[in-house]
């Protein structure tokens, strides 16, 4: 293409200096063809055209190169820019200055832009190119002038100027540019930059000044974090301040100048940057990345600010525990962050977790709960009354109300303090002077009373530090071991005499059973006696009235004969009357006055005992006994010796 354009360029000013001129024309006659006058005139010449026209052009090729130097030309490409040296002037250079602005000597403020260019002789100009300043995507480009005025002593960065980007130099050092690092930065693109004037640091060429590529980059701040900022420029900090105050308008810290012009500190910055991609200058800020904050369910985040307009206590005077702020000031927020993720700056701010749900507190070496606030808590030690050394396990339940965590916060400082600082003292306090009120009995038998009080006592104390006292539970109680042995056998004993009334009471049940069941199984005889008691009394009573009238007949009848015995007595006298009533009787009655069988005396001649069972015999045959024949041989004696009793004699 170059080669093209100084072609074209040298024929033109070969034709216009006459170097090579058009064949002219011969005289000839009319009659001749006009092929012969060609030939002819060429003949003339000696040399055919195109043999001119191409040695001109060699010539052009030969010598182009000396004649543009002689004339000055310059050309600059697409891509590239001149940076001009001027090697001698009538005028010099201000002292202080490095780059000229009017034409003196040295140095050219003003950059040649693609094209061609005439007068910069080689003798009084030296023309430099340079290729254009590239800044890759997602870079950024840091400037360094090695030409301005003077960086004040209280800022480290040169600041901003309107002067395209640093591509216009004369703008810059015009308009008050300072020389050294500057405040402003390149974005992703190219610039038509005097690398002369200003140093571009870019990734490629960032070792060379100390830096690494990553410096170069975007800032990125990564989802759910948040960069705390520490500016390196800006005013100081005031005294008693750990932070810069929050400057508006300054996009993020990307327009530096902003930042500073509207009385940005140097140092640490209350100002937080959120989740993103950033343009940010490496020597003006420098960003750490951190985590939000979260609350989680169940739990608000109590702020405590080290920053802030003011100190004004927002709690009323009847909190006279610790001053509670407005939010955004210094000090305790009275308004707590609930649940969920906060951009908070931890570098001057502090979130104290405060549970809203009950908190179980485990006064025991046994577990401890998840959130670890009882990590610490041992059962209790406790002296009874009647002297015993015994240990007492106590679960305590509080609760704390979302706005009352600010109080507790801002009178106690963590949630672990509350803890150390208040509620142990106060439940171990309370169960110790107990302890010396009741004796060791008194917790094993009556614990639940024992219970009740100290939830009781328990629930005013918290109270005062705005805590509730939600419940007091008495868990495992170990006393001594002799101790112990003794109230086992007492419950033995105890359960041994349960066990035997159970049992006592097991069998008069069973015999009132085996009663009730025998009952039921005599009921039918039950019946049948009482009706028979009942038929015997009736009888009985029948029978006494019959006996009654009886007796009353036979006295009538007595009465009678004695009546009757009287008058016979009186009639024939005592003696006759009574022989009378003798042979009356034997007669009514049938008596036998001599024996059917007579028994006389063996010694008389008789035979006695057989002679009589003889007779009874004869009177009545099966009266004799089978063994008559053996009586009939023996004595009457000796018989009756061997059981054989007679028979009766029946008169």
């Amino acid at each position: 293409m170059l080669f093209k354009q100084l072609l074209a360029i040298a024929v033109g000013l070969t034709l216009a200096t006459g170097v090579i001129q058009p064949p002219a024309r011969a005289q000839t006659s009319d009659n001749l063809p006009a092929i012969d006058r060609v030939d002819t005139t060429s003949e003339q010449s000696g040399l055919p055209g195109w043999i001119w026209l191409f040695g001109s052009g060699v010539l052009l090729i030969i010598f182009l190169p000396k004649i543009g130097w002689i004339v000055g030309l310059i050309s600059v490409g697409e891509s590239e820019v001149g940076i001009v040296t001027k090697k001698f002037s009538t005028k010099n250079l201000p002292p202080g200055r490095l780059v000229a602005l009017n034409g003196e000597a040295g140095l050219q403020a003003d950059t040649l832009a693609p094209g061609w260019y005439f007068g910069y002789f080689p003798w009084q100009y030296g023309v430099k190119k340079e290729p254009l300043v590239t800044i890759p995507q997602d870079e950024i480009g840091l400037i360094v002038a090695s030409d301005g005025g003077q960086i004040p002593a209280d800022r480290i960065l040169g600041k901003r100027l309107d002067c395209d980007r640093f591509q216009d130099a004369r703008s810059f050092l015009l308009n008050g540019g300072e020389k050294g690092r500057q405040l402003d930065i390149l974005t992703t693109g190219r610039y038509r930059i005097n690398t002369a004037i200003f140093e571009v640091i870019t990734s490629a060429n960032c070792h060379q000044y100390g830096m690494t590529p990553a410096q170069m980059k975007l800032q990125q701040i990564d989802s759910e974090r948040v960069g705390i900022v520490t500016t390196l420029d800006g005013k100081p900090i005031e005294a008693g301040e750990i932070a810069g105050e929050p400057i508006p308008k300054h996009d993020n810290y990307q327009d530096a100048q902003k930042f500073i012009a509207a009385g940005g500190r140097r140092g640490l910055q209350e100002q937080v940057i959120l989740s993103g991609s950033w343009n940010l200058n490496p020597w003006f800020v420098h960003v750490e990345q951190i985590a939000m904050t979260t609350v989680p369910i169940g739990h608000v985040g109590v702020v405590i600010s080290y920053v802030g307009a003011s100190h004004s206590d927002v709690s009323g005077d009847a909190f006279t525990h610790g001053n509670i702020v407005r939010k955004g000031d210094k000090g305790v927020w009275v308004e707590p962050i609930y649940p969920g993720k906060h951009p908070l700056n931890k570098q001057v701010m502090e979130v104290q977790l405060v549970p809203t749900t009950n908190v179980v507190l485990n006064f025991t070496a046994r577990f401890t709960g998840k959130h670890g606030y009882d990590a610490e808590l041992q059962a209790l030690k406790l002296l009874s009354h009647d002297g015993f050394t015994f240990e007492i396990e106590v679960f305590q339940i509080i609760h704390i109300g979302a706005l009352d965590a600010p109080k507790v916060i801002s009178r106690l400082g963590s949630m672990q303090n509350l803890i150390d600082q208040v509620l142990r003292p106060i439940v171990a306090n309370y169960f110790r002077n107990a302890a010396q009120e009741y004796t060791i009995l008194d917790f094993l038998t009556a614990r639940s009373e024992r219970q009740a009080e100290a939830a009781e006592h328990i629930r005013q104390a918290l109270k005062q530090y705005d805590v509730q006292a939600v419940d007091t539970l008495i868990g495992m109680i170990t006393p001594p071991p002799e101790l112990m042995q003794t109230l086992t056998d007492r419950k033995i004993a105890q359960e041994q005499e349960k066990t035997y009334e159970v049992q006592r009471i097991a069998q008069v049940q069973r015999q009132e059973l085996v009663r009730a069941t025998a009952l039921a199984e005599i009921q039918n005889q039950v019946v049948t006696a009482e009706e028979g008691v009942r038929i015997a009394e009736l009888e009985a009573a029948a029978k006494v009235k019959a006996a009654e009238g009886e007796a009353e007949g036979i006295r009538s009848i007595g009465q009678a004969k004695a009546d009757a015995y009287k008058a016979g007595v009186d009639a024939l006298g005592e003696q006759a009357y009574a022989s009378l009533q003798v042979m009356q009787i034997v007669g009514e009655r049938q008596v036998r006055i001599v024996p059917n069988v007579s028994v006389t005396n063996t010694a008389a001649g008789g035979n006695g005992l057989v002679d009589a069972l003889l007779g009874m015999w004869a009177q009545n045959p099966g009266t004799v006994p089978t063994e008559l024949p053996r009586i009939a041989e023996e004595p009457a004696g000796a018989l009756v010796a061997n059981g054989v009793k007679p028979a009766p004699i029946v008169s």
